[in-house]
């Protein structure tokens, strides 16, 4: 999948939003806050290290990621 460098700036900037409005509370409050920081760090990598597309658009792949833990069947 890939993502325009607008998309990525897009979506960059609703993250800051949201941790700059987030009011930290409780651990679940701290894991988003902290999942959040990741987020925010990764968007800023991929904008700094994109490929250029031939309309001089900046496009970044990633690849897909599981969900969570994987949980024990007994």
């Amino acid at each position: 999948m890939a993502l325009s460098r607008r998309v990525v700036e897009t979506l960059l900037d609703l993250v800051e939003i949201k941790l700059s409005c987030m009011e930290v509370h409780d651990r679940e409050d701290t894991r988003e806050a902290t999942c959040l920081e990741a987020c925010r760090q990764e968007l800023k990598t991929l904008m700094s290290g994109g490929a250029s597309t031939s309309d001089g658009g900046t496009v970044a792949a990633f690849a897909k990621r599981g969900r969570g833990r994987r949980r024990a069947t007994a």
